[in-house]
């Protein structure tokens, strides 16, 4: 136990000597997405504004159980996947982007990824701006409890990072994991209630239908670690999701425990092979 203290330690430390690199790379990424840009940072809140119109529009006339606050519902869970998405897109090719930097400068580089989730991060932050703009257009209130949406943007966070270091030490000796994780990245949206509730499935004259949302449902509830952070932040900020996705303490509990798992299993395997990157970057 205490070795393992040390370590953590010691790990902390030589990432408060590195603190400055990190902002520095993150300022960098951020400035690069809206280089040449017109509206610069705005697109951070456009983006998901306009997503989130054209799914309204197409999916609205698609269930036949309506939503209730649909906009603010298909945003909460828009803008948590696209953060998702962009930090695990980036933080995978971050080693590889970086080879030349990496065999001039002794650097941690696991610098690299965390920078490019971070990034994405600020950007998630400002497309929050989106989200207070829907909720007020809608009349969706303002209560104290939307501030407890830190608990689920952390365990995302962390999930991130731990998932973006996986990819990142495997795209360094496998490049076609680039290809499939775009193919992978588009099931796991359909499968993720975005645009729709778990509840849309049912459909009293078909029992067998019934039967098989039930176990399409649960496969989702305890299997999709994007499920439990979206659920949670959409209940905190609208508060009127179905039974199906009311989160309880046991999904808290469970997005937090999936988050830690894949950050220790991220960072042991990203310090496993670092020493081998020199050879095939």
């Amino acid at each position: 136990m205490k070795r393992i203290i040390n370590t953590c330690m010691g790990w902390l430390r030589r990432f408060a000597m590195y603190r400055d690199l990190l902002v520095l790379l993150v300022q960098r990424d951020i400035k690069l997405k809206y280089r040449r840009s017109f509206l610069g940072y705005l697109w951070s809140v456009l983006n998901p504004l306009l997503s989130m119109l054209v799914m309204v529009v197409v999916f609205s006339t698609m269930f036949k159980r309506k939503i209730e606050n649909f906009p603010v519902y298909l945003i909460c869970g828009n803008i948590l996947f696209s953060f998702m998405r962009e930090a695990t897109n980036k933080a995978m090719t971050s080693v590889i982007e970086n080879a030349s930097l990496l065999k001039k400068a002794n650097v941690p580089k696991y610098i690299f990824t965390l920078s490019k989730v971070t990034s994405s991060m600020v950007n998630f932050v400002f497309s929050l701006g989106a989200l207070v703009i829907v909720m007020i257009a809608t009349k969706v209130p303002f209560r104290w409890n939307n501030l407890l949406i830190i608990i689920p943007i952390v365990e995302l966070y962390a999930f991130c990072v731990g998932l973006g270091m996986l990819l990142a030490s495997a795209t360094v000796f496998f490049r076609d994991i680039k290809n499939i994780w775009g193919v992978i990245t588009l099931a796991w949206m359909y499968l993720t209630p975005i645009f729709y509730s778990l509840g849309s499935f049912y459909n009293d004259s078909e029992p067998n239908r019934n039967r098989a949302a039930t176990a399409l449902g649960l496969i989702i509830r305890r299997f999709n670690p994007m499920y439990m952070y979206i659920q949670q932040f959409r209940y905190f900020i609208i508060q009127n999701a179905d039974a199906w996705e009311v989160p309880t303490p046991e999904l808290v509990w469970r997005g937090a425990l999936v988050a830690a798992v894949f950050l220790v299993a991220g960072t042991l395997t990203f310090n496993a092979t670092k020493n081998k990157f020199i050879l095939y970057i």
